[in-house]
């Protein structure tokens, strides 16, 4: 392989790299936001910016293809005409050290592209998918912000018929009167997980910003366990009950199973 066609290869791997991924991430984001499948990842509020922001990386990513190939590696070349002696030492000093630090960043760089553009290309390839029921489980009963503050006057005297699973999960978890919930209509979504005793959990998946920081909520819900399977989502109508111990439970009067929603969690 002759030096020009090594350097013209080293230029499109730089340029894949940075402008190529970057297109790709920008691309699927739009292609996400058009189809309503980017709230599979993010909350909902932020989908406009992250449009915004995959417009703005395309248009630079085009503009930036309009420069000569390697012109982005020529950049300081020129800095270093006043300091010759300088260099010429530096290179008979180091010289023994620098072709394994060159080595050692080039299987750096390859190993990084490669992983990279593998992660990139599946998000290309793949599916969108919502969270597994697995993750929510694990993730089950974890102290987090999900249930801090929830026997809060502002939430006290909330009207609980907007209540969705996650802030039922917080009166549920925190709440110190749970007689003033007791005979709550609910109507609720979600999908069927283990529960202690003989009922079952109706659980949702909570996000913030995306979908790193989802939460599992989850409420007890009077169900025989054989009737639906782990991960089957339903449509739960009854009434919220409060036991002789004062915990609250869902005591059911219809339980319908449904397809999972195109927007399978909660905010």
């Amino acid at each position: 392989m002759s030096e020009q066609t090594a350097t013209r290869a080293r230029a499109l791997a730089t340029r894949w790299l940075g402008v190529g991924l970057a297109a790709v991430i920008a691309v699927v984001t739009l292609g996400l936001g058009v189809t309503d499948r980017l709230t599979l990842y993010i909350s909902p509020e932020t989908v406009w910016f992250a449009c915004a922001a995959a417009v703005v990386t395309l248009a630079g990513a085009i503009w930036s293809c309009t420069l000569p190939l390697g012109e982005e590696g020529d950049h300081g070349h020129d800095h270093g005409h006043g300091h010759g002696t300088e260099a010429s030492d530096d290179t008979e000093s180091g010289s023994s050290a620098t072709p394994p630090r060159r080595s050692l960043a080039g299987v750096g760089a390859v190993t990084g592209g490669v992983i990279a553009s593998g992660v990139v290309l599946a998000a290309l390839v793949l599916p969108p998918a919502s969270l597994s029921v697995e993750l929510a489980m694990s993730r089950a009963g974890e102290q987090s912000a999900l249930f801090a503050g929830s026997d809060s006057v502002a939430l006290g005297v909330a009207d609980t018929s907007t209540f969705g699973v996650g802030d039922w999960a917080s009166v549920f978890a925190a709440s110190t009167n749970t007689s003033a919930y007791d005979g709550a209509p609910v109507t609720l979504t979600g999908f069927v997980t283990p529960g202690s005793g003989d009922g079952v959990n109706l659980t949702r998946l909570v996000i913030t910003h995306c979908v790193i920081d989802a939460q599992t909520a989850a409420l007890p819900v009077t169900v025989d366990p054989d009737d639906y399977p782990t991960g089957q989502w339903v449509e739960v109508t009854g009434t919220v009950r409060a036991d002789s111990n004062g915990k609250l439970h869902i005591e059911p009067t219809d339980v319908v199973a449904i397809d999972e929603p195109g927007d399978p969690y909660e905010y």
